[in-house]
């Protein structure tokens, strides 16, 4: 607040808050400090392991070898493949009859493709491959020395 008399030269009288605004301050963190806090106490069942039970370890299945060449012929293991039949012997493979073998039981198809070979050929054993849910497919160059 300001006092004036009419005059410019007079003296003003402003009341000091800073020290009631620290005081409150002060008074605030107190309060927030001392207070206390809600907690909820939630009560979870977590599950317990098993003492001593290891699950088995299994030997992951050998890879399939498979090579397209360049005359489109595709054979798996050294054994000539016709394409009608390359899908069901993939479902065999992973067993998609009967039970879907898990990811890590399920052996690993390595494709070597001539550099001649059709894409198309390799699209169709892809494709083969995919509808017999056969998860792990890697591509094998075998022309580095």
């Amino acid at each position: 607040m300001a006092f004036s008399s009419g005059g410019g030269s007079s003296p003003k009288a402003d009341m000091n808050v800073v020290p009631l605004i620290d005081i409150l301050l002060v008074l605030l963190i107190i309060f927030m400090v001392t207070a206390p806090t809600p907690s909820l106490r939630i009560n979870v069942n977590l599950p317990q392991r098993s003492p001593n039970v290891e699950p088995p370890r299994t030997e992951p299945p050998p890879p399939l070898q498979l090579r397209i060449s360049s005359a489109g012929e595709v054979t798996v293991n050294n054994t000539l493949q016709p394409m009608a039949t390359l899908q069901a012997y993939f479902e065999d493979i992973t067993q998609v009859r009967t039970q879907l073998l898990p990811v890590d039981q399920q052996p690993r198809l390595e494709i070597n493709v001539d550099l001649d070979a059709e894409y198309e050929v390799l699209a169709q054993v892809l494709a083969r491959a995919r509808n017999a849910q056969l998860e792990k497919i890697s591509f094998v160059d075998e022309t580095t020395p």
